[in-house]
């Protein structure tokens, strides 16, 4: 990352840090899953920055970024997002995201037309039609949350990097000095029980166009999007590719990265 520069600007109100590789390449802005930050994308940044100013922000309450009270849906992340974008000048740039960024980036194209060239999606929350979640569900997942938050700050950098090698043998070692301090870096505010999704991707892809890429996993491995959703998906919205990475769960990239990389790659070479 010795080439690399971080800085800092307000966007929607609140001050977001982000890390970008620069040069004159056109620009991809990445977005981060939840409990993650920018430099989570530091390896996939490192494989692209030949081709890319790959752009990472932090969400607001993750990273070095500001912690707002509340906020904390995906629309208000598609605004943080959709406002960064205009204040660091940039003109049609690719965005990305995976899991909460994927979201974002979701959001983003639906709330703000015209905005980026096209859009990658790694395992968005696309759950099947009739499996959204209940109120119980979304106040059990902040509590799960909130104890995961607490109990890595009390384990400390080197405890919760033995904890991601137990719990992710496949991942690179790369991956887990980032996903460590991100860990220890989200905020209090962010555990909190969320309102339910204002948006179904079923309703809002007929209304999009942005050339979308959907990367999709083994849902037995605990991928959230399931071939019945991403075939779906891809009738409703003739603008969006999907591509399954099989022996893959939810952090697709970080099991599967060389294909992951390759499909980013072809996609961005064709829109």
């Amino acid at each position: 990352m010795t080439d690399w520069y971080s800085g800092d600007v307000v966007a929607n109100g609140i001050r977001i840090h982000y890390y970008r590789t620069g040069g004159n390449s056109p620009p991809l802005v990445l977005s981060h899953g939840a409990t993650d930050s920018g430099l989570c994308w530091t390896r996939a940044a490192r494989a692209l920055e030949s081709d890319y100013d790959v752009i990472m922000p932090d969400a607001r309450g993750h990273g070095l970024s500001e912690e707002p009270k509340d906020g904390y849906s995906s629309d208000a992340r598609a605004a943080d997002l959709a406002d960064f974008i205009r204040a660091l000048g940039l003109e049609k740039p690719a965005v990305g995201g995976h899991s909460m960024g994927a979201q974002t980036t979701f959001y983003l194209l639906a709330n703000y037309p015209g905005l980026v060239r096209c859009a990658i999606l790694e395992d968005p929350v696309f759950r099947p039609r009739g499996e959204q979640p209940s109120e119980a569900d979304r106040q059990a997942r902040a509590e799960q949350t909130r104890r995961a938050m607490e109990e890595n700050k009390a384990m400390g950098r080197a405890q919760v990097i033995a904890k991601g090698r137990a719990q992710h043998p496949t991942w690179s070692e790369e991956e887990f000095g980032p996903w460590a301090d991100a860990k220890l870096n989200v905020k209090p505010s962010f555990a909190q029980v969320r309102s339910p999704e204002r948006l179904t991707w079923w309703e809002e892809l007929p209304r999009q166009t942005t050339p979308t890429l959907l990367v999709t996993a083994d849902p037995d491995q605990g991928a959230i999007v399931t071939p019945e959703v991403a075939q779906e998906a891809a009738r409703l919205q003739p603008n969006l590719k999907v591509v399954r990475l099989s022996g893959a769960g939810h952090n697709i990239r970080r099991e599967q990265f060389d294909g992951f990389v390759q499909a980013v790659r072809a996609f961005l070479a064709e829109v």
